[in-house]
């Protein structure tokens, strides 16, 4: 079989230039039918020479004996004829598809900024919608005057941020008999397993009361090891839980100004804080992600907190109520946003959340492009799935309105999980590009230029001092989109690889020393597999196609942009974006 498909696609190579060879339609008729009687000579020659099955035989002799029945100019009827009939109603088809989820998204867009800069500009603060007051130490109580809270620190060989992590989580202000540290270690490599070990010692020999755990297997991924954490018996009579990520570093007043929200609000079950980034001067690609996390934050996050007390946890940097986790059943795994799952599941039992951008904790970014492949496959990936597991589920919830249903259906997962990844690629990297190359269709004005317009006005309003970054942010986010659309595919459709987790890689402070390593002492092996994307490079082709057609037979100007858009598949495709280390 492999042969015969090979013997194929030689002949079909070998037809294909015999055909392009052939005169054009301004050449005479005569010298059209000796081409076309050598083409058919030549066929018969390369038929007795190819071993291809009789009726595989037969009927490619009649399929190239049939061309010469046709001259050029009937070929080239033909395919007019069948660009008008078959290809242009599909693009009509499809661009009004991506016109209907463009307006959807960007009047979603308009709906979350309306309200978050209503809440910006009213000074609608989260202490003037919920209690909140400092916690004063009672003489007769002492330090039972404080809630017991367990700190939660799941982590998995991350050599060089443990340190960072551990140091910020015992050095949060609270009263020591009163908080417990907890190290969850998954780290599949024993030396790194015996520094954190070291470390968690170090901190104990201080009097912090801390505790460093590890499982057999790492079943769950992150959801597991939390789970793990949960059933032990000092973690079960704490009152709140707090999650940091390895990378991440509260301010030692973290606890002081969060858990008072849940100490006077018996419904609010998460309080989460905003994430502030250590490294985002790095390079270009850590700018531009700041500029999608910042509005993540200011707009989505706080638009939720303040319309429906409802949002995504964000997997760290919040402090839960544990009686509300284990009121809905506690950490899951069955998708790779174990976080996302358990808000949605802890909002459909009427529980609210509460978002306190004025809190901020210090992360790090994914600086090389590989780490933040992995990563956006994982968010996006994991709550397209989540959507398809839990929609019935949330139609069928009692103790949530209508409206919230709605919200959480139709905003929070459909047009954010589901339309944003697919439009971004399917609109403005290959419906537009294939529209120059078919005259028969054309795209509104409005839906090219002023609705994308308006979604990027808006981001840049939430980043003003990141203006001049923000073209660059339009190509970087356009070429992501197409992993976010194979992601989102991969969950909706739940395909094998759908559970896939790779933990996103952290450098901490040994970034500098590995950029000054010498690339050249990684393999050329190494290099390729690690920075160059041969699926980007072929769109960048595609791209550069549809460019230049609109530049020779087009009448209007999108390539312009669909150049820049194809230089920009080809520069991530080579990898020339973010840092590149010799392990990344």
């Amino acid at each position: 079989m492999a042969a015969m498909a090979m013997s194929g696609a030689v002949l079909v190579a070998l037809l294909a230039a015999s055909t392009f060879s052939l005169p054009s339609a301004a050449a005479h008729a005569t010298t059209n039918v000796f081409a076309l009687d050598a083409l058919v000579n030549r066929t018969s020659t390369l038929l007795s020479a190819v071993k291809l099955p009789p009726s595989l035989r037969s009927s490619i002799f009649e399929f190239v004996e049939s061309l010469s029945e046709f001259s050029p100019e009937h070929l080239e009827a033909v395919l007019v004829e069948v660009r008008k009939r078959a290809i242009a109603p599909a693009l009509r088809v499809a661009i009004l598809l991506c016109l209907v989820m463009s307006v959807m998204l960007m009047l979603e867009a308009m709906y979350m900024s309306a309200v978050s800069l209503g809440v910006k500009l009213l000074h609608r603060t989260p202490e003037k919608r919920y209690r909140w007051e400092p916690i004063r130490g009672d003489e007769e109580l002492g330090s039972l005057a404080y809630p017991m809270v367990l700190v939660q620190i799941p982590m998995y060989n991350e050599k060089e941020v443990y340190k960072l992590s551990i140091g910020a989580a015992c050095a949060l202000t609270w009263p020591p008999d009163r908080i417990i540290i907890q190290v969850l270690d998954d780290s599949t490599d024993p030396m790194i397993k015996n520094l954190v070990e070291q470390e968690c010692r170090t901190w104990a020999s201080k009097g912090i009361n801390i505790a460093y755990e590890v499982r057999e297997n790492r079943k769950g991924y992150k959801a597991g090891a939390l789970k793990k954490g949960m059933e032990q018996t000092y973690a079960q009579q704490c009152d709140y839980v707090a999650i940091f990520d390895a990378d991440f570093q509260p301010e030692s007043d973290f606890l002081m100004r969060t858990i008072p929200f849940l100490m006077y609000n018996s419904r609010i079950a998460l309080v989460q804080a905003r994430w502030d980034f250590v490294n985002y001067s790095k390079c270009l690609m850590t700018r531009i992600q700041k500029i999608s996390l910042d509005y993540h934050f200011k707009v989505e996050q706080e638009s939720g907190s303040s319309s429906y007390a409802f949002f995504g946890f964000n997997g760290t940097a919040g402090v839960w109520r544990i009686s509300a986790i284990n009121e809905v059943g506690g950490w899951k795994d069955r998708t790779t946003v174990e976080d996302m799952d358990l808000a949605v599941r802890a909002s459909l039992k009427g529980w609210k959340f509460l978002y306190v951008g004025d809190v901020k904790v210090r992360s790090e970014l994914p600086s090389t492009f590989k780490a933040y492949r992995h990563q956006q496959h994982r968010w996006t990936c994991g709550a397209a799935n989540l959507f398809r597991k839990m929609a019935r589920d949330i139609v069928l919830a009692k103790e949530v309105s209508l409206l919230k249903k709605i919200h959480v259906i139709y905003s929070f997962f459909f047009v954010r999980r589901v339309v944003a990844p697919i439009v971004t690629f399917a609109f403005y990297c290959i419906v537009i590009p294939v529209s120059v190359v078919v005259p028969e269709v054309s795209i509104p004005i409005w839906g090219v230029v002023y609705i994308p317009t308006t979604i990027t006005v808006l981001n840049a309003i939430r980043n003003p001092s990141s203006l001049h970054i923000m073209p660059f942010w339009i190509l970087f986010e356009n070429v992501m989109s197409m992993h976010r659309m194979k992601a989102a595919l991969i969950g909706l459709l739940e395909t094998a690889s759908v559970n896939e987790w790779v933990v996103t890689q952290k450098l901490g402070d040994t970034l500098k020393e590995k950029m000054e390593t010498n690339v050249a002492e990684s393999t050329r092996t190494s290099f390729i597999r690690d920075r160059v994307s041969f699926l980007q490079l072929g769109f960048a082709v595609f791209l550069m196609c549809c460019a230049s057609y609109n530049v020779t037979f087009g009448v209007n100007y999108y390539y312009v942009y669909i150049y820049l858009q194809a230089f920009a598949f080809v520069v991530m495709g080579f990898g020339y974006v973010g840092t590149f280390t010799t392990n990344s």
